[in-house]
């Protein structure tokens, strides 16, 4: 191995993006971040670390297993890298912009970094962008949450985009109706993630059939929803139900194109959300786009939002279009140069007087050279 590779050698899950990758995701966070704002979400920026006890407060207590620990030689308090902006923003929110009028829209973007990668998304630091709509508790703001982010994505040019909608507040309210607690009810949950039908049999006791036909029931949001009408559930559960159904309705009526689908089991990832949750898929990944649902900001106040992992976000769109790029030889008239960046092109100045303008140009990747009768083809 060389010396050069030694250099370039990253932790596991790190890497350099280049160009024109990173132009591409900054673009496209641009993107997004004006699709968010033209329906009123205002962007907040919250540092990358702060003290441990308030980056892991509340719904960042989630994130505790993976947040990076450091001691602040400043203070002498430990410290937390963040492994998730959502935390950050419900903070900003119930302190900062605590007397704002609500409902609150805010939408932010950022790096995060974790412990430890997944098998769908091995990266350990990657982009986040998202919203956060708070103060609202209503099956609307779930709607516009949905929507919104359906939206932004299939904008950006994502095919297929679809929510699976899930009750996270759903199996616990069932377990905790039929008096299942302790190492029973997390077996029966984790059955339950795993759509396990037999283990639920064998472990559910009387609720075993009632959640079997959970379990049956996931699928396109209209099936499902129908299927879960039929079931006689205790009124805790019935009003989480309920209040899916009106979900779908709004989201349908936003966003008609919209694939909906119903998970009322799943779990899984929305272990601090207090209502309805949601993942976005795309035609062309196989990994999550993005994750959201309703919780609590500052252990109070309702609040829903949507996170986009950027890296899964791309890999989910077309690659970014070439470059017009121009090459001006050494001596061309600045006015030129600015001429040309108006009409869109990206100049790339030449520093020596090159005998060959065409041969220097191809060279520097440049599909285009300027001479006194304007833009030329670079052939070859």
């Amino acid at each position: 191995m060389t010396e050069t590779t030694n250099r370039a050698l990253l932790p596991a899950g790190l890497r350099d993006i280049l160009p024109p990758d990173a132009a591409h995701e900054a673009a496209v966070v641009d993107r997004l971040l004006r699709h968010f704002a033209g329906q009123g979400y205002e962007r907040v920026k919250p540092p990358l670390i702060e003290f441990e006890d308030s980056l892991l407060e509340g719904v960042g207590s989630a994130t505790a297993g993976q947040t990076f620990r450091v001691m602040d030689p400043l203070s002498q308090k430990m410290m937390g890298v963040r492994a998730d902006i959502t935390p950050q923003v419900a903070r900003i929110a119930t302190t900062r912009l605590g007397t704002l009028p609500r409902p609150l829209r805010l939408s932010y973007a950022g790096q995060v970094l974790r412990v430890k990668g997944s098998q769908l998304r091995p990266e350990r630091q990657f982009a986040q962008a998202g919203i956060e709509l708070i103060g609202s508790d209503s099956a609307a703001a779930d709607a516009e949450v949905v929507a919104l982010a359906g939206e932004a994505l299939a904008d950006l040019g994502a095919q297929g985009v679809s929510v699976d909608l899930s009750l996270p507040t759903l199996v616990p309210a069932l377990l905790a109706a039929g008096g299942l607690a302790g190492p029973d009810a997390d077996r029966l949950r984790e059955a339950l993630d795993h759509k396990d039908a037999a283990t639920v049999a064998a472990t559910g006791g009387d609720m075993a059939p009632l959640l079997q036909a959970l379990i049956a029931a996931a699928g396109p949001a209209d099936r499902a929803i129908a299927a879960l009408n039929t079931l006689t559930l205790p009124p805790a559960a019935a009003a989480e139900r309920d209040r899916l159904a009106q979900v779908v309705a709004l989201v349908r009526a936003a966003a008609p194109d919209l694939t909906l689908t119903v998970d009322p089991v799943e779990n899984r990832g929305f272990e601090y959300h207090t209502g309805v949750g949601f993942t976005l898929f795309a035609r062309a990944s196989s990994g999550e786009l993005g994750r959201g649902g309703r919780y609590l900001a500052g252990g109070t106040e309702p609040a829903t939002g949507a996170t986009l992992f950027l890296d899964t976000v791309l890999a989910a769109l077309p690659g970014p279009d070439p470059a017009r790029r121009v090459f001006l030889p050494l001596g061309t008239p600045r006015s030129s140069a600015q001429s040309l960046r108006a009409q869109g092109w990206i100049t790339i100045a030449g520093l020596d007087a090159a005998t060959d303008a065409a041969t220097e140009g191809r060279r520097l990747g440049c599909g285009h050279r300027f001479a006194d009768s304007g833009v030329i083809e670079i052939d070859g």
